[in-house]
C-alpha cells in the first residue's frame, strides 16, 4: 500500500500538497535546510581524475588539505564561483520562479561565507546564515570537476556545515512553511542527521508537510542507514535519480525500484536523464519526457529540477505540470556552465509551460 500522509494537504493526482483553502497565504512556499557550500567549479578530464586518484561522477567528503592539494594540480581551469549547495540551489531556483524561501544553514565569518550570504540574499531567500566567529572552521567548499562528457565529480570540503545543529532550525519560520526540503547529503556527519530529524520533528509538530531527496548516489551507498532514519514512516515528497533508487531499494531496474519507493512517499520523483523522469502522483505513474539537448555540464541539475518542480507543487499546479517544468529548467541548464539558471531564464521557462 503506497503512503498516505496524515499532514496538513490531501495529497491527490489533481492538487498534490495544495489545499489553497489551508494556510492560502504562507510566509514561505518552502523551508530548506542544508549545507552552505560555495562551489569552484573547474573542467578537466577523465584522465586527470584517474591520476589524482578522483573518483569520477561522484560526490566524496575530503578535508580542507586535499582540497587545497586538488586546486593546486587544477590551478588555471577554474570557470566560476558560485554560492553552492544542494539544497541552497534548489530553495535558490524556487525563489526565482517568484516563490517565498528560507534556507537554514551555517557558515563561518570569512570571505567565503560573506560570497554566500550575499548570493542567497540577491535572490531573495532569507536566511539565518549570520556568521559563526570563534571557529577555526571555515565556510564549506566543493570542487566540481565537470569532464568532456558532461559529468560532474565533486569533491565536498563541509567545513563548518558539519557542524549544522538544531539550533539552526528556526522553528517560528518553519511553521509558516508550506513545506520543509532536507538535503540527504545531511546524514553524512551526526550532527547534520540530528538536525535533519529534529527538522522533520518540528514539521510534523506544526503540520507542515516533509520533501526529502536522497542528493547523491554516494549517499545512498555509504550513508543508507540515515537515509532511512530520514524517511522513517514516510514523507510527503521524495527525488532522487534512476541510480539512487536502484541502489536504495536493491532492485535491479527503476521501475520496480519505484514501487517501493511509493510505499515511503505520498509523491515519488524519479530522474533518469535524457529518459525524462517517472513520477508517482499518489495514484498512478507519469512519464515526463526529457527535452533533447547537448549537455556540458550537468552540476546542480537534479537540485533545479526539484526547486522548479516544489515551486509549481506549492503554486496550486498538479504533478505532470510540475514535472514538465522541471524537465524543460534542467533541460536548459545542462547545456551551460553553471548550478544555477538565471532569473530571467527561469521566469521564461515559468511563462512557457504555467501559462499553457
Amino acid at each position: 500500500m503506497a503512503y498516505r500522509p496524515a499532514g496538513l494537504y490531501a495529497l491527490r493526482p489533481s492538487h498534490p500538497l495544495l489545499e489553497t483553502t489551508v494556510m492560502s497565504s504562507p510566509r514561505y512556499h518552502v523551508y530548506g535546510v542544508g549545507n552552505a557550500l560555495v562551489d569552484i567549479e573547474v573542467e578537466t578530464s577523465a584522465q586527470q581524475l584517474q591520476d589524482l586518484g578522483v573518483e569520477k561522477g561522484l560526490m566524496t567528503l575530503v578535508e580542507p588539505h586535499r582540497q587545497q592539494e586538488l586546486l593546486t594540480h587544477l590551478q588555471g581551469r577554474q570557470h566560476r564561483r558560485s554560492g553552492g549547495g544542494s539544497a541552497a540551489n534548489t530553495i535558490t531556483a524556487l525563489a526565482h520562479l517568484g516563490g517565498k524561501a528560507y534556507y537554514s544553514c551555517r557558515i563561518a565569518d570569512d570571505e567565503t561565507g560573506q560570497f554566500f550570504t550575499k548570493d542567497m540574499e540577491a535572490a531573495g531567500v532569507r536566511t539565518n546564515a549570520h556568521t559563526d566567529k570563534g571557529t577555526d572552521l571555515p565556510t564549506g567548499t566543493c570542487l566540481v570537476m565537470v569532464t568532456p562528457d558532461a559529468d560532474r565529480t565533486m569533491n565536498t570540503s563541509l567545513g563548518i556545515s558539519a557542524t549544522l545543529t538544531p539550533d539552526q532550525v528556526v522553528e517560528d519560520e518553519l511553521a509558516q512553511s508550506r513545506l520543509l526540503y532536507i538535503e540527504g547529503y545531511l546524514v553524512s556527519t551526526p550532527t547534520s542527521l540530528r538536525t535533519a530529524l529534529h527538522a522533520r520533528k518540528l514539521a510534523q509538530k506544526h503540520g507542515v508537510q516533509t520533501a526529502f531527496t536522497f542528493s547523491d548516489p554516494a549517499m545512498v551507498r555509504y550513508c543508507k542507514d540515515g537515509l532511512e532514519h530520514v524517511l522513517g514512516e514516510g514523507v510527503d515528497v521524495l527525488l532522487c535519480n534512476e541510480e539512487e533508487a536502484m541502489v536504495f531499494t536493491d532492485q535491479p531496474d527503476v521501475k520496480a525500484a519505484g514501487e517501493v519507493l511509493v510505499r515511503r512517499a505520498g509523491i515519488v520523483v524519479i530522474t533518469c536523464g535524457s529518459q525524462g523522469a517517472r513520477i508517482w502522483d499518489g495514484e498512478r505513474w507519469l512519464v515526463i519526457g526529457a527535452h533533447p539537448v547537448s549537455p556540458v555540464d550537468t552540476n546542480g541539475a537534479g537540485d533545479l529540477y526539484a526547486g522548479a518542480f516544489l515551486y509549481a507543487l506549492t503554486h496550486g499546479h498538479g504533478c505532470e505540470a510540475a514535472g514538465r517544468l522541471a524537465s524543460l529548467a534542467s533541460a536548459i541548464l545542462v547545456t551551460r556552465f553553471g548550478a544555477r539558471l538565471a532569473a530571467e531564464d527561469l521566469a521564461a521557462v515559468k511563462r512557457l509551460i504555467l501559462t499553457v
